[in-house]
């Protein structure tokens, strides 16, 4: 028996050593983008940002977007309200001088909102829209398939309410499109205003999870992304029919169609390796928000096509579940230690390659301090989220009870 948990338990060191191995190899293959000298952009864009609930957010990102360097006369901002109970909807109506847009064809008026310059801010509310068939009512993914369908502009660039976006964000999505014509876009999130070791925690997983993001589209075996911050031709959405198929899911309006994107034109996902087109986002403010948040993420896991990505996940499963047994069974069994210790340095020492990489990417010098901490967190997170999300199917988003 104690033979059969080493060569198991050595077995997933190695092929976790293996995988850790390939996404560093593929993150420094992965080449940065830099807007082409003389750059102009040419290609009309539709940021579109769902929300729920963030009457408190939503002014900071929208400001955002409007101190962005793209052309406003290129520009169209669509937010969606999706059955916001805190005045979210009051807030984007003074943002865009008490404007109010309803598409003509769900019974509305249309009223043109005032610019500031040329940039026209929209507010779509799915309170005022019929409820489609055979799919839900509210949602995210609801709300970016009404905004998609009332788009003015060639490409769909989404964000979340709560994001805040660097002034060459646009510009540096539109010419990583331009030039090379891609059927979807990902790239980079990241955690701002971090205080304690949850926070911290987070900034560090996150800041991981984006260079397995860009490593694994660069070798072209897998293809995940962050909705927050991700494009798309109107017309790639439209032709791989949006959502149909995984709508019923309440996460994954990001990961399904990448990988939907992906099956349809192979080799045609790219990632934009440039700190200055990172979006960042808020940390989850308490450990119920956190477990919320990843579980609401960690329930379309086994539902994911991609093979590659349910192979990683359930091996990286497996090996943190080995490490947490292997703590337990060295009480009963002393030799174990040492597997233990095998365990402990190569998931430590892979683990802060990468983040040491990340963290200098997104120039963030200070996280490296974070990492012990984390690193011990980490092992349990995995284990603990990963049970939660196969055997619980309910969890709470945005005042709203899901599953």
């Amino acid at each position: 028996m104690p033979g059969g948990i080493i060569l198991f338990s050595l077995s997933l060191t190695l092929a976790y050593a293996a995988i850790m191995a390939i996404y560093l190899y593929g993150w420094r293959r992965l080449p940065v983008w830099e807007i082409p000298r003389g750059f102009t952009p040419r290609t009309s864009v539709t940021v579109v940002i769902p929300a729920r609930n963030e009457a408190g957010n939503i002014r900071a990102c929208l400001e955002s977007v409007l101190a962005a360097t793209y052309p406003s006369h290129l520009l169209d901002v669509l937010v969606v309200d999706d059955f916001s109970a805190d005045g979210t909807a009051a807030v984007v109506q003074k943002i865009a001088g008490e404007s109010f847009y309803s598409p003509r064809r769900y019974g509305g008026t249309a009223i043109m909102g005032p610019k500031r310059g040329q940039l026209l801010i929209r507010l779509l509310r799915l309170s005022d829209l019929p409820p489609p068939e055979n799919a839900p009512a509210f949602g995210k993914k609801r709300a970016i398939a009404v905004a998609v369908a009332e788009a003015r502009g060639e490409l769909i660039v989404t964000t979340d309410a709560d994001c805040r976006v660097p002034p060459d964000w646009l510009m540096l999505l539109v010419s990583a499109y331009e030039t090379h014509r891609p059927r979807a876009i990902a790239a980079p999130v990241m955690i701002r205003g971090e205080q304690n070791l949850l926070q911290h925690f987070q900034a560090l997983d996150v800041a991981g999870t984006m260079g397995l993001t860009g490593a694994g589209i660069r070798m072209g075996w897998q293809h995940i992304g962050n909705g927050a911050n991700l494009a798309y031709p109107r017309a790639v959405f439209e032709a791989v029919h949006g959502f149909a198929g995984n709508a019923h899911h309440a996460s994954g309006d990001d990961l399904f169609l990448l990988q939907k994107i992906a099956r349809n034109w192979p080799g045609s996902v790219f990632f934009l390796k440039n700190a200055g087109a990172a979006v960042s986002t808020p940390a989850a403010a308490d450990w119920s928000a956190f477990f919320q948040q990843r579980l609401r993420w960690g329930t379309k896991n086994a539902a994911l096509p991609e093979t590659p990505v349910r192979l990683v996940l359930a091996t990286v499963f497996l090996f943190c579940c080995s490490i947490l047994l292997n703590v337990v069974a060295t009480f009963f069994y002393a030799p174990l230690v040492w597997v233990l210790l095998i365990q402990l340095a190569v998931k430590a020492g892979f683990d802060y390659l990468l983040l040491r990489e990340m963290c200098g990417f997104f120039q963030r010098r200070e996280w490296p301090r974070w990492f012990w901490p984390s690193f011990m967190l980490h092992t349990g997170y995995v284990v603990f989220l990963g049970l939660a999300s196969l055997t619980r199917k309910q969890f709470e988003w945005k005042g709203r009870r899901v599953g």
